[in-house]
This record gives C-alpha cells, structure tokens and sequence, in this order.
C-alpha cells in the first residue's frame, strides 16, 4: 500500500544494530494487536463515510498519472512510462481515512489524500529516460501533481 521511505541509520544505531544481530543478545516481543483487534480496526477504517468529493479527487489524482490518456498531466506524459492504476485510487482513500482517524476526524477531505498521496504513489509510477536525464524523482512528479487541487 504505501513506500515509506526510510534513509541509512546513524552510526551509533547501526552499531547497536551490529551488536544485536551478531551476538547472544535476545529479545522478548511483547503483542502490541492481535488478530481480532486488527481485523476490528480494519473493519472500522472500511466503515468510515468520505465525501463524493474526496472519491473523485483520489481519482482524478491517480488519473492524472497515466501517460498518454486524456486525464494525463503533462508532467506524466513528459516523464512518465507508465502511471498509477486503480490500486491506488483504493489505496488513496483508504489512507486518507487512516489519516484522517489518526488525527482525531470522522471522514477524511482533500487534505488527508494528499498527506499519505507521496507514500502511495511513488512506487507506482514509472519514470522515463527523460525524468532520469533530467534528474526529475517520482516524488517531483507527485508534488507537481498535488499543485492541482
């Protein structure tokens, strides 16, 4: 669903990365959820209402990815190979209602789609040889692509 990304660890993390995996060290895991309790809160994230408008701006977000259609932005069709499907519309709202629940609100708006629209569609979108020339990231494309609205 999402590509978080996550960049080298610390010197002093790594170390202490080294020392646990190559020695006796052992680690007592603690149940944080359960199945049942996941299933709920899957159950419960699924449950919550959004706004015609929100459905329609995820997709028209994830449209506007696909090189070469007549939704497409001209930043897909000048650096895309290929755009983001239908998974990521999904997975576009169903962030925005996790984002929207972690921050305390009953239905997610535009706003939510666009804090988790980064993670979800980096790894969906395929740069062409032109964004690499150019030096131009996937997550450029995305920032350029939220400038919508």
């Amino acid at each position: 669903m999402f590509n978080i990304w996550l960049g080298y660890p610390s010197m002093a993390e790594e170390i202490q990365v080294v020392k646990n995996t190559t020695t006796q060290h052992s680690v007592t895991l603690r149940v944080v959820l359960n199945a049942e309790e996941i299933k709920y809160f899957q159950d419960l994230i699924r449950r919550i209402p959004v706004a015609d408008n929100v459905y329609q701006y995820a997709v028209k977000l994830a449209s506007v990815t696909r090189p070469g259609t007549p939704m497409a932005h001209t930043w897909a069709n000048n650096y895309l190979t290929w755009g983001a499907g239908p998974r990521a519309s999904q997975y576009l709202v169903l962030g925005a209602k996790c984002h929207a629940a972690v921050n305390g609100k009953y239905s997610p708006d535009i706003e939510d789609v666009q804090a988790v629209a980064t993670s979800i569609l980096r790894h969906r979108i395929v740069l062409n040889y032109k964004a690499e020339a150019e030096g131009i990231k996937a997550e450029h494309i995305v920032a350029e692509l939220l400038k919508l609205g």
